[in-house]
């Protein structure tokens, strides 16, 4: 279900005149307020420890509950891409961040409470302070590192955080140098 179909008055005036105006908004015909339905932000983390292993959750919650996912989340209102994948990351493992590098989007649906929540998700490497703190909490159930030759992306529950992953891992592979080369 597209989120619009779920306005059926007009916010502003109360008014059951609220029609579509477009794929992505709703207009009163009483009071001429018109809504915009654009994606939500979404940042996620790449997180590499000091043996190359990457950092992977369990999900505690729904959606995908019990699947494997990155650190990350929504961006609240006010704050940067950045701030709000070093706030994900602390809530959900107590890592500090001390560095982030913005890698690429991808867009995704995010389907929770019966409705598809579109996104924008951004991919951030992540460099933190102490990998040694690091402690499920939030919606983790579980924290671990794996070796990015261990990863199965299929086991991650959503599908933006799939390609994600993809996409990361064969720009790796093209990245690494051969017999000995060394990266320009």
């Amino acid at each position: 279900m597209h989120p619009l179909e779920k306005f059926e008055y007009c916010p502003k005036c109360g008014s059951h005149h609220f029609v579509e105006s477009g794929a992505t908004s709703k207009k009163c015909e009483n009071c001429g307020f018109e809504y915009f339905m654009n994606a939500s932000s979404a940042n996620v983390a790449i997180i590499k420890n000091a043996k190359g292993e990457l950092l992977v959750e369990r999900r505690k919650n729904e959606p995908a509950k019990g699947m494997l996912d990155l650190p990350g989340g929504f961006a609240m209102p006010g704050e940067t891409a950045e701030e709000g994948v070093r706030r994900e990351v602390l809530e959900e493992t107590g890592l500090v961040v001390k560095d982030v590098n913005y890698l690429f989007s991808l867009p995704n649906v995010y389907r929770y409470s019966g409705m598809d929540i579109h996104t924008l998700d951004m991919f951030f490497t992540c460099e933190v302070e102490d990998e040694t703190v690091m402690k499920a909490s939030d919606d983790a159930a579980e924290c671990m590192w794996v070796d990015p030759d261990d990863i199965h992306t299929e086991q991650f529950g959503l599908r933006s955080v799939r390609w994600g992953l993809i996409t990361y891992l064969e720009r790796q592979i093209t990245h690494r140098p051969e017999n000995g080369e060394a990266l320009l």
